[in-house]
């Protein structure tokens, strides 16, 4: 058997080792998800949405900690969307390529891959106790905001990047300064690449438990907050509270609530998927 040979059936096995992982990947997927299904899709109703926590299973719902999480959402959005988008800007377009801007890459690059438990530990020093926030819905959002800011600037940055260098130096040749060239020419031509790294980033931070639990978000909160200063708690909290629990009741809550939680994440990575092929076919 020749060195070809070799390479050839390396391939094969490769291939067949690859489609094997993935095979078994997804029958563990489908277990997973179809025995959550089995669970709790039939607690699934209007009354589970709208309904408070309680301490009888058939009585309790999301209605509070769906409300936190959307009030996590929005707010995280708000701090970490512009901060992200300028400082990938500045990094890509404004920065001098010298040894600072290089150890900026490298240390925003290496925060994506930082464990949540240390964001949340840093939140509790300094958004709960040094800036004296509490356990607030603000005080959680900023240390999620924290979380993702990495990805945001990494996908603002990668999507900057691949805009066409001719588009730039059109927009130069016709006398733009280079912030109209960044604001009129590239921003449209990167906004699909921006746009899905944020919403990817974001379906991150809405299945985020351990940051929150650090900071002081509530496992039974019976009100929905009503400013960024009140306290709160999130859907990956009550399902956790929930499934701690023994009765069998609280068992299929959880597994209703992980429903609801997955079936978020999957609209907002469609929804990311949808503008990403859309900005491609705009701009092809």
């Amino acid at each position: 058997m020749n060195n070809i040979q070799k390479n050839r059936w390396k391939d094969q096995v490769f291939k067949f080792w690859g489609i094997f992982c993935t095979v078994i990947g997804l029958v563990l997927l489908t277990i997973f998800i179809g025995d959550i299904l089995i669970d709790g899709i039939r607690r699934i109703d209007w009354d589970f949405i709208t309904d408070l926590p309680s301490r009888k299973a058939e009585n309790s719902g999301i209605y509070t900690a769906l409300m936190g999480s959307i009030w996590i959402l929005a707010l995280t959005t708000i701090i970490a969307f512009p901060v992200g988008v300028a400082a990938g800007i500045y990094l890509e377009e404004y920065a001098k390529n010298n040894k600072l801007a290089g150890l900026l890459e490298i240390n925003i690059s290496n925060l994506a891959g930082v464990p949540s438990i240390i964001y949340g530990l840093l939140g509790l020093e300094v958004f709960v106790r040094i800036m004296n926030l509490g356990a607030s819905v603000l005080a959680g959002s900023l240390t999620l905001s924290l979380l993702i800011l990495p990805i945001v600037i990494v996908s603002t940055r990668e999507a900057i990047k691949a805009v066409p260098q001719s588009i730039k130096d059109a927009s130069f040749a016709l006398g733009a300064s280079k912030w109209q060239t960044i604001w009129h020419q590239i921003l449209p031509a990167s906004g699909g690449g921006i746009l899905t790294g944020v919403i990817l980033a974001l379906s991150r931070a809405v299945g985020e438990t351990a940051p929150l639990i650090v900071v002081g978000a509530l496992a039974y909160v019976p009100f929905v907050p009503q400013s960024p200063m009140d306290e709160f708690s999130v859907m990956p909290i009550q399902i956790f509270n929930w499934i701690s629990r023994p009765q069998a009741g609280f068992i299929e809550n959880a597994a209703a609530a992980i429903i609801i939680l997955l079936g978020i994440t999957f609209i907002m990575n469609g929804i990311a998927v949808y503008f990403r092929n859309k900005w491609q076919k705009k701009w092809k």
